[in-house]
């Protein structure tokens, strides 16, 4: 069991990525994917690395993480520079294929860690909720009844946290019904961005 003895961010995440606590579950074995520094300012929280993330060790190493970038604004440079934005998934390890996708983040995850990640990142300013499992941790009863209201109440959340839909291709049916989701909420996200950064890049 960890216990909060981590003076130092670096220590705490070296200590992170040698937990084995679900090794008896995984079914491509442990290898926790996240990314931190002290200054970072943004905080992504998304479900948990797949196969291509696991695989390379990158976190969004795929195409949702494409589609990421690019509602954001940015570029992959800016994207994996820790200094300025921490990528801290639910679950730190790919946890093996369900029946209609991914199976959903191991809990032990955030049990375990997140309190004490959390707590060596006092500079995070947004906190973006990428999919149902963050936004039912950070926002708890302040959650709307689904993914959709949550997503569309987004200015009751800000500027702490801006809740979004999964980047997924297989979302895209979504993204189809919700077009608002695109003109409305994507420009606040990047002139949220801009202002923390003090950059425009184009992705």
């Amino acid at each position: 069991m960890p216990t909060p003895q981590y003076p130092t961010l670096a220590g705490l995440l070296t200590a992170v990525r040698q937990c084995r606590a679900c090794e008896a579950h995984l079914p491509l074995g442990p290898r926790p994917v996240l990314q931190a520094g002290d200054g970072a300012r943004i905080l992504i929280v998304g479900q948990a690395p797949g196969t291509r993330a696991h695989a390379s060790g990158i976190p969004w190493d795929d195409p949702s993480g494409e589609r990421l970038r690019a509602w954001m604004g940015i570029d992959a440079a800016g994207f994996y520079d820790a200094s300025e934005i921490a990528i801290i998934p639910m679950g730190y390890c790919y946890p093996g294929r369900g029946n209609g996708g991914d199976l959903p983040p191991r809990r032990e995850c955030a049990s375990l860690w997140l309190d004490l990640l959390m707590a060596k990142l006092p500079q995070i300013e947004m906190t973006l909720l990428v999919g149902l499992h963050a936004q039912r941790h950070f926002l708890g009863n302040r959650r709307k009844s689904s993914l959709t209201a949550t997503v569309k109440a987004w200015r009751e959340f800000a500027p702490e946290y801006l809740p979004l839909p999964h980047p997924s291709a297989r979302n895209t049916p979504w993204f189809q019904r919700n077009p608002w989701f695109e003109h409305e909420i994507l420009p606040a996200l990047r002139e949220r961005i801009e202002s923390i950064t003090g950059s425009t890049q184009n992705p």
